[in-house]
């Protein structure tokens, strides 16, 4: 899944208000959800949440 969001660290003027999180959604509440992502668990608080699209796996890596 790919999870727009947000973003929580006050981006500057000029700056993307977005971003997007890639992962596995691992939990869902009512306060928001847990994916899992390359870099570790993300919490996307259910306020901060876009838009959420599923998306293909990615394909095998060739040698």
């Amino acid at each position: 899944m790919v999870v727009r969001r947000r973003r929580d660290d006050g981006p500057a003027a000029g700056e993307p208000q977005l971003t997007d999180v890639l992962g596995e959604i691992v939990a869902v509440d009512d306060a928001g959800l847990t994916i899992r992502s390359r870099r570790g668990d993300v919490r996307v608080p259910a306020d901060d949440v876009v838009l959420c699209k599923q998306v293909p796996p990615a394909p095998p890596r060739r040698h």
